[in-house]
């Protein structure tokens, strides 16, 4: 494959140059519960078939912004740009065993000696998406298929849906026979607002006690942009309502975006609004991530 071939799609401008240092400062522990990593192109090619092709972002780079942030571990999600390539995923958890888990991407016929071998790796649960921009969603035998294989080894089903995704998807969700997590709070239309199908049907499939939410993205749902009231204020409400089963990540390093990527200093303040005090911050930042992805307490 030629140079040429890995130049950056538009929507994928990088990570912002120079973020803001947070003022607040996270507990011991605090994870980034949803992160990706990015070549080098010349070591770790992208898929032939990828919607995308993001800026290079390797594994060193992402941990250096996240101990800058203030994160000590870190949950790597396998990017559509890789498909079921996870060799870059595994090298990044190689790299520090004992502080990263990552989500994988499965085809229906990946079979159990591959699981097996992820699973040992650190791999804790497969990605599903239901989006346009990733191309088709997937065939529904091959969806039955993903998540009883998911239920089979002890993962969750990460379910990555935008706009009325979650209402037209919750059935699917709410049959899965393994733990949910719910990307990015849905990617919903807030013009529908907190009350709205969307927010109502999340809320809905949270109240199950096995679906999980994170809080991740709120520059991607902002209506308004910085500081991104709109969405953070859903997120406020989340926590309130949900506080065992709220996840936070930074979704460095802000693929397939409109305009520049956000401030990951400003993304980390706006935490406090999101979980106002100390114990509601370490449960979503520590007890809860260390829960799902199995970091030691």
């Amino acid at each position: 494959m030629t140079e040429t071939a890995f130049i950056p799609s538009p929507g994928n401008p990088g990570p912002h140059p120079r973020p803001s240092k947070p003022s607040l400062v996270l507990p011991p522990g605090a994870t980034d519960a949803h992160c990706h990593v990015f070549g080098p192109a010349d070591r770790y090619p992208y898929a032939p078939d990828r919607a995308f092709t993001p800026v290079d972002a390797p594994h060193e780079e992402v941990a250096d912004r996240q101990r800058f942030l203030g994160f000590q571990r870190a949950v790597i999600v396998q990017s559509s740009g890789y498909r079921s390539d996870h060799r870059l995923l595994l090298d990044a958890l190689a790299a520090d065993p004992a502080s990263r888990r990552g989500v994988a991407i499965l085809r229906a016929d990946t079979g159990a000696a591959e699981i097996r071998r992820l699973d040992a790796a650190g791999v804790r649960g497969a990605r599903l998406h239901f989006v346009n921009h990733l191309g088709p969603d997937p065939q529904p035998e091959h969806t039955r298929r993903i998540v009883h294989k998911l239920a089979d080894v002890g993962w969750h089903a990460e379910i990555h849906v935008q706009d009325d995704g979650i209402v037209r998807h919750a059935a699917l969700i709410g049959d899965i026979p393994a733990p949910v997590v719910i990307d990015h709070m849905a990617r919903m239309d807030l013009r529908e607002g907190l009350d709205g199908p969307p927010a109502r049907a999340l809320m809905s499939l949270l109240d199950r006690g096995n679906v999980w939410v994170k809080l991740s993205g709120v520059d991607r749902l902002s209506r308004t942009g910085p500081p991104y009231a709109d969405a953070v204020a859903l997120a406020a409400s989340l926590v309130c309502r949900f506080p065992e089963r709220v996840l936070w990540g930074t979704d460095y390093p802000h693929v397939n975006i409109t305009g520049a990527a956000p401030d990951d200093g400003l993304l980390v303040d706006l935490i406090a609004q999101m979980a106002p005090t100390e114990a509601a911050r370490e449960r979503l930042l520590v007890r809860n991530p260390a829960e799902l992805f199995g970091f030691e307490r």
